[in-house]
């Protein structure tokens, strides 16, 4: 038996929610003014792409810390495809790591990356149920 998640989410009005997370903070979601909504929060499928992007960062965080790397910046680029047709998903989604420094350990930094889209990160397994994946890994030398 796992770990059991409880989230509560309020209507607030119009259409915008109010959610809880297990950290104890919340987050607002709501629609596009063009689409009916007052545009006062995250989008439920975009706010998918950030806890993808958070949870392979994490690991990958974790990672350099471990493996004592030297990088000065590191961001993730999600680029998603939604379907035409409802219900609308993403069906193909790039996911750019982005790794920026002097002294770039590219082997190790990539060892990282592999990790997590391959054995730590649960959100990447959840994603690869309904997707098509695409991982790049880029390296920016100063």
């Amino acid at each position: 038996m796992g770990t059991t998640n409880h989230i509560s989410t309020k209507w607030l009005g119009n259409m915008a929610f109010e959610t809880n997370n297990p950290s104890g903070h919340t987050l607002h979601i709501d629609i596009a003014k063009e689409d009916g909504g007052d545009g006062n929060g995250f989008r439920p499928k975009a706010l998918m792409l950030s806890s993808l992007a958070g949870c392979s960062g994490l690991d990958v965080a974790s990672l350099i810390k471990k493996m004592k790397l030297e990088v000065d910046a590191f961001h993730i680029e999600t680029i998603a495809n939604l379907t035409d047709e409802h219900p609308k998903y993403y069906d193909k989604v790039v996911i750019e790591y982005h790794f920026h420094g002097s002294n770039l350990d590219e082997q190790k930094l990539q060892r990282a990356v592999d990790l997590s889209i391959e054995t730590y990160c649960g959100v990447m397994e959840m994603f690869r149920r309904f997707a098509e994946l695409k991982i790049v890994t880029k390296f920016h030398h100063k």
